[in-house]
């Protein structure tokens, strides 16, 4: 089957004019990185959140490494972290030598519940570092829940909320305002709701953990706080311009002035995305709601948290393929027929190949349950109302064999 409609990818940056110029100016400019761009940027984004302080970089992986890498997570620490979730939440953990530890997930939102945490921080015993929840395609984990296990165990608290800016918690701040985790982590990527083509940031209301993230991003350089006077000194006791130390090795996550321009341009438009895909995300949900029940019963909306006030970056619908007759594959196929992208949000880390090897099989059952129907669907702030109504009109399609 072909189609004359535009293709709809699962996700889209949306480009304009004011994103183009943004960029322009500082190609125009003296600085392309290490800028005022980024510091304006930063700025921007600690205004946005709420936040003390907000650090940005290279990508969402940075972020969470260098969130980890603040905390002083290491050999013989333990991480907890949502087995679905991208591999970057448990494996930047895993490259500073901490064991990870997968807890389960709700089936229906794949989000980390008081209840998974628990069960996970059991199996842990002692050590345990940190906990990671995930704001999966958007939604909050219930972090007045999460937090309160979290002190008791004496961890710390590293919301990955690379799914979730713009988003609200139960009190109607803005994720990333570091009411309830120590570091909150977010991505810039082309797919997420602001886009610098790949970047990130992390918030924190702590400024030493702030100051050792910038120097993590940056190898490690301080131009501060000498150990080597020898060196670092002039005969006049000023400090020689060219000089500065290492603190330890690290690495380069810097965010580049061109990425932080547009970032910063985007997220003027933040409030405009989010409602945006609210609306997107409503109209999905009244058109699912309007299905047969016959239809309704083989594919339907994931659930919801009922904590917070989701920004949305995902759409996810839970299909019994084995009621429908087809695979995933098969279903993604059809779907990419009509002109319609899909993608699958994600593979449970639990079942890596990599991870099985480390930690041997793991019996994680929601998580397990939610892969074996999850599909995520075409979200994102170009779409218009139609093209909702296309996407649900070729399920209810392929359920009724047409």
């Amino acid at each position: 089957m072909s189609t004359d409609r535009p293709f709809l990818p699962y996700g889209r940056q949306s480009i304009d004019d004011a994103d183009v110029d943004a960029v322009a100016a500082v190609l125009r400019s003296d600085w392309l990185t290490t800028g005022p761009a980024v510091d304006a940027f930063e700025a921007a984004f600690a205004t946005a959140t709420g936040a003390p302080h907000a650090v940005c970089c290279a990508n969402g992986t940075a972020a969470l490494h260098m969130a980890y890498h603040a905390l002083g997570v290491g050999p013989g620490d333990k991480v907890v972290v949502p087995s679905v979730t991208f591999l970057a939440t448990a494996s930047t953990a895993h490259l500073l030598g901490a064991e990870i530890v997968f807890a389960d997930v709700d089936p229906d939102t794949a989000l980390m519940t008081a209840d998974t945490l628990q069960a996970a921080l059991d199996r842990a015993g002692s050590g345990v570092a940190a906990i990671a929840p995930v704001h999966l395609a958007g939604q909050m984990a219930d972090m007045d829940a999460i937090g309160t296990l979290a002190r008791a165990a004496g961890a710390s608290i590293v919301e990955d909320a690379c799914h979730a800016v713009g988003g609200l918690d139960a009190a109607g701040r803005a994720v990333g305002g570091g009411a309830t985790g120590d570091l909150m982590t977010f991505s810039l990527h082309p797919v997420k709701t602001i886009a610098a083509g790949e970047g990130g940031v992390v918030t924190t209301a702590d400024g030493a953990l702030a100051e050792r993230m910038r120097l993590f991003r940056n190898h490690g350089m301080s131009r501060n706080d000498f150990t080597a006077p020898d060196q670092a000194f002039a005969a006049d006791g000023e400090a020689n311009p060219w000089y500065y130390e290492m603190t330890e090795p690290a690495l380069n996550y810097r965010l580049s002035d061109i990425h932080a321009a547009l970032a910063t341009s985007q997220l003027a438009r933040l409030p405009d995305f989010v409602a945006r895909r609210r609306a997107l995300a409503a109209r999905y949900d009244a058109a699912f709601a309007s299905l047969p029940a016959h239809v309704s019963a083989v594919v339907r909306p994931s659930g919801r948290s009922g904590y917070g006030y989701p920004a949305w970056h995902l759409y996810v619908v839970l299909i019994d393929f084995e009621a429908l007759g087809r695979d995933r594959a098969a279903v993604m196929g059809e779907l990419r027929a009509h002109g319609i992208g899909s993608q699958v949000h994600y593979l449970p880390l639990h079942r890596q190949p990599f991870f099985r090897q480390q930690y041997g099989r793991s019996d994680l059952p929601g998580a397990d349950a939610w892969y074996a129907r999850a599909l995520s669907l075409p979200l994102f702030v170009g779409m218009q109302d139609e093209d909702v109504d296309r996407v649900v009109d070729a399920l209810h399609g392929l359920c009724e064999g047409r």
